[in-house]
């Protein structure tokens, strides 16, 4: 493993240990050159994907672009890092097992839009945003019309706070 720091190809395992229910291991290198110390990551890869984008073009597909894009979406929401991990390596299986090397954009994009569904709905609508590209602000609403007609209870309690016209009330002081 080449070293981020000096870029040295002689580097040296310190520590090893399994991670996220044995699905990667985790391993602690230290450069014998400058001493430097980082971690990395081992993963199963079942076959090498490439995702095809809507102009076309066909990429790599890179695991880290995937999280990166759903921690955009998580962005200062109360959801632990280990379920974000887990959603995005039960995707990753996801892509894996279609038997496909080639997977469209919008083919990842709904398998995240529908794991976001259930991991945090300010999450899921700020993906759909993107995702479904909207233009104005009835898109937004007929989203949040969704997880409405999915959540009657979250439905019922955003009811039970309104008023009669259906806007919450203010808070009373």
């Amino acid at each position: 493993m080449r070293c981020p720091f000096c870029g040295s190809e002689d580097t040296q395992v310190k520590d090893s240990r399994p991670t996220e229910e044995n699905a990667a291991i985790r391993r602690r290198r230290v450069c014998p050159v400058c001493g430097g110390r980082f971690t990395t990551f081992e993963r199963v890869q079942l076959r090498e994907l490439t995702v095809t984008k809507r102009s076309g073009r066909k990429v790599p597909f890179d695991r880290n672009k995937l999280l990166s894009s759903v921690m955009v979406a998580l962005r200062k929401r109360p959801v632990e890092p280990e379920r974000v991990e887990r959603m995005v390596s039960g995707i990753v299986r996801q892509l894996e097992s279609t038997g496909e090397s080639d997977i469209s954009s919008s083919t990842i994009g709904a398998f995240v839009i529908e794991a976001l569904k259930g991991l945090d709905a300010v999450a899921y609508v700020r993906f759909a945003s993107v995702y479904r590209d909207f233009r104005e602000a009835a898109d937004f609403h007929e989203v949040l019309s969704e997880i409405a007609r999915d959540a009657p209870e979250v439905s019922g309690a955003a009811v039970a706070h309104a008023g009669a016209d259906g806007a919450p009330e203010p808070k009373k002081h």
